[in-house]
């Protein structure tokens, strides 16, 4: 079989896979967050921090709560690294140092997961286990809670509330993300993940750099609980710093295509949640229409681009196979690079530094639009119905009607918080990056120069902006420059696009439904995804393209 054969077969079994799990998924993430009735489990939670489930909250105290529980796990996480030394289970690691220690519990809490660190040389069973992987649970709930509260924003009316964020917090661990979690570590486990909490030991003999025999040291580890929960959260933070490509995290074939399977699962069902909640499945299946047309294309330019690659080197290895693993090859590897980087995951099982200089730059606009195709874990719906409220706007002013979107009237209120929301993150992007470039210190931890090396800045503060968390790798990011600044960028770009989110779902639940009308723009049809499709790329190629000319762009065109 060819490889090109091969990475579309894998293809059309992943997509076949996600068409089966979208309805009941979705369904049940519907009911989840539309019942009133709690779980025994979670009334002790409530109990234990002090929430009272039963109260409803306007967005300024649904976004206390997000704000606050973030800080706390911000806090938590930062103090555990720093006595790290002094915990059981360390496996002889020392305490991080601050500001690697900031910049890890920032990430994990923003749902980002960069990683400056070598996770099997830094981290001990406590911290990966007690508090990386809680995060990779909670940071995905609080992601969820904030999409499925500016659903509610457009099913509500006459009434500022939005629902309790403590009730959906907690139902999105418990209901969704934990039972999903313990059969897909189990799946895991069985294709060849490791589960355990084994110290370091020594593992068979290699060749050292003077040609001398020598050992290897790995340490086991709780791997195949938290790798699921990484994918499936849209976390991707790795357990071995070699991340999804390490045989100890994706031992197969089988398992790579089970963990692209995670990836994209809750992000595409959301879509279904999302008609459910509104009363119209059809608005659920045009996002879903408009985020599956940009997966799709994104993948197969992907895969073209790699296994185009000119010359003997290529010719005989097949395509770009730089970067990447055997086990593999281009076309799962393709499609994984894809599934990362237009979520919010960051997982990566190929070196992304190492593509065509038109596939880095395939990964770097995937999180430039914003990661909404299907994005994170309610990151990507709740980006996607701003770009919808967008393309609404845009096509009000060509017709000459006042906008309207589920029956709300996008008014210029709205019409602010989503300008505000779509221009937070490219001005950190962007301006992180200009910053880095004009200083000394920055550019000396780049490994290559010319457009190259700017692209691994500018992939570096889109991967952190964008709460992505991949690197383009060659970038030495273990600096205090890079720990601090990442860190502020991926705490900003992840904290101030939900203030607006929530801003605008409270301005939109206070609102009276206006009653469609033969001038209506029928949002549900073909011709909108193909507007938002349209308005989507527009937006990113206007913010975007001079940066990516003079990085992936130019070293693709000189190759």
């Amino acid at each position: 079989m060819s490889p090109v054969l091969a990475g579309v077969l894998q293809l059309l079994a992943l997509t076949v896979a996600l068409g089966l799990s979208y309805r009941p998924l979705g369904d049940h993430m519907a009911r989840v967050y539309s019942s009133d009735k709690h779980l025994r489990v979670e009334k002790w939670i409530y109990k234990g921090i002090g929430a009272d489930p039963s109260v409803e909250m306007r967005w300024p105290a649904y976004l206390r709560g997000v704000l606050a529980f973030s800080a706390v796990g911000v806090l938590f996480l930062y103090l555990l690294q720093r006595v790290q030394g002094a915990l059981p289970g360390s496996l002889g690691f020392v305490s991080i140092d601050p500001d690697q220690a900031f910049n890890t519990a920032a990430s994990f809490v923003a749902n980002t997961n960069w990683q400056s660190y070598y996770g099997e040389q830094a981290m001990g069973h406590v911290v990966q286990t007690g508090g990386l992987a809680v995060q990779n649970f909670v940071s995905a709930a609080v992601g969820i809670a904030v999409a499925v509260a500016l659903v509610r924003g457009f099913a509500r009316s006459r009434t500022g509330e939005l629902g309790n964020f403590w009730a959906d917090l907690v139902r999105g661990v418990v209901r969704v993300l934990l039972p999903i979690s313990v059969v897909g570590a189990l799946v895991l486990v069985a294709c060849g993940a490791i589960q355990n909490f084994a110290g370091i030991h020594e593992v068979g003999q290699f060749l050292n750099e003077q040609g001398m025999g020598g050992s290897q040291q790995w340490n086991g580890g709780a791997v195949a609980s938290q790798e699921v929960i990484k994918e499936l959260g849209t976390n991707g933070g790795g357990y071995f710093n070699a991340n999804s490509a390490h045989p100890f995290e994706n031992p197969d074939p089988l398992s790579n295509l089970f963990e692209i399977y995670l990836i994209l699962l809750i992000p595409f069902a959301l879509t279904r949640t999302f008609g459910r909640m509104v009363g119209s499945l059809r608005q659920g299946y045009a996002i879903l229409g408009t985020m599956a047309a940009i997966w799709l294309v994104f993948t197969g330019l992907m895969m073209w681009t790699e296994f185009a690659g000119r010359g003997p080197a290529f010719e005989l290895a097949g395509g770009a196979m730089e970067g990447k693993e055997t086990r593999f090859g281009i076309g799962a590897s393709a499609i994984f690079s894809v599934a990362t980087t237009l979520t919010s995951t960051g997982a990566v099982n190929s070196f992304h530094s190492s593509y065509t200089g038109f596939g880095g730059g395939i990964t770097m606009l995937g999180m430039q639009l914003g990661e909404i195709a299907p994005g994170g874990v309610g990151s990507g719906l709740y980006g996607m119905l701003i770009m919808a409220i967008i393309a609404v706007f845009i096509a009000g002013l060509m017709v000459g009607r006042t906008p309207e979107y589920l029956g709300k009237k996008i008014g210029t209120r709205q019409i602010k918080f989503a300008a505000c929301y779509i221009l937070v993150t490219p001005a950190l992007v962007l301006g992180f990056t200009a910053v880095a470039m004009a200083l000394d210190t920055p550019s000396h931890s780049m490994t290559n120069s010319g457009a190259h090396g700017f692209s691994e800045i500018l992939y570096a503060y889109t991967s952190g902006a964008n709460n992505n968390g991949s690197a383009f790798a060659g970038l030495n990011a273990d600096t205090q420059w890079f720990n601090s600044t990442i860190g502020i960028a991926m705490l900003l770009g992840r904290f101030l696009p939900v203030v607006f989110v929530l801003a605008l779902a409270g301005s939109l639940a206070e609102q009276t439904p206006v009653p469609e009308t033969a001038g209506t723009l029928r949002t549900e049809k073909p011709l909108f995804t193909g507007l938002l499709v349209g308005t989507i790329l527009i937006i990113a190629g206007l913010t975007y393209f001079p940066a990516l000319a003079l990085g992936p762009l130019a070293e693709g065109l000189a190759a």
